[in-house]
């Protein structure tokens, strides 16, 4: 697999949550291929996850959405307010939509399912430690359907607010943006702020549902 390059050419620190122990080890091996991926870190629960020295330093945590004793969607609620610079991706299957709108609801920075390929995976790591939103294609129409996000929306966007929140909707990071708009990411973060305060949204993610859902 092509490498690709890390955070500020750092390494980028990944940790993996999921109770099957062979789920964990296959995933730790894949990543163990790329040079700008280091696993720091394994959990097989929640509790056990919350108590990892390496979630201090994390970029990523690929987080199992079915645990005992504390689900994926609770881990990633309880992520958000304790490790905040922690990029949470839920690893789930298909048919887990509960999961799915929880973890977004929770802070997640998007979704994957299982049989996702490794090539998939791996941009989607890298993806979320530039910033950018990850959400699952074949699940992406049901979530687009599903969340409470208003639609339509109003047109009180500024041309160039709707230009950055439409790359928003494809996945891009501030830096991606900033590079295809000639901006700075100063200005693309402000442009994204005031998207998110005009349309009444939490986040950029439901900020990329809901333009995803406009088309």
């Amino acid at each position: 697999m092509s490498g690709g390059t890390g955070v500020g050419g750092a390494l980028i620190r990944v940790v993996l949550v999921d109770d099957q122990d062979l789920m964990r080890r296959g995933l730790h091996r894949l990543l163990d291929l790329e040079p700008d991926i280091e696993v720091t870190g394994e959990a097989a629960d929640g509790p056990a996850a919350l108590a990892l020295p390496a979630l201090a330093e994390a970029h990523v945590a690929l987080i199992d959405a079915r645990m005992p004793g504390m689900t994926g969607v609770e881990l990633i609620a309880r992520l958000t307010v304790a490790h905040p610079a922690v990029n949470t991706l839920l690893l789930t299957t298909f048919d887990e939509d509960e999961f799915i709108f929880g973890s977004l609801r929770a802070g997640a920075r998007g979704f994957l399912l299982k049989d996702a390929s490794p090539e998939t995976l791996i941009a989607a790591i890298r993806s979320a430690t530039r910033g950018g939103t990850v959400i699952d294609a074949q699940v992406s129409a049901r979530v687009i359907a599903r969340l409470d996000t208003p639609a339509p929306l109003p047109a009180t966007l500024s041309a160039r607010e709707e230009e950055v929140a439409r790359l928003v909707a494809t996945g891009a990071s501030n830096q991606e943006i900033a590079r295809a708009l000639f901006l700075t990411e100063g200005t693309v973060k402000n442009h994204v702020s005031a998207a998110l305060r005009k349309l009444g949204l939490r986040d950029r993610t439901q900020l990329a549902l809901t333009y995803a859902r406009r088309g």
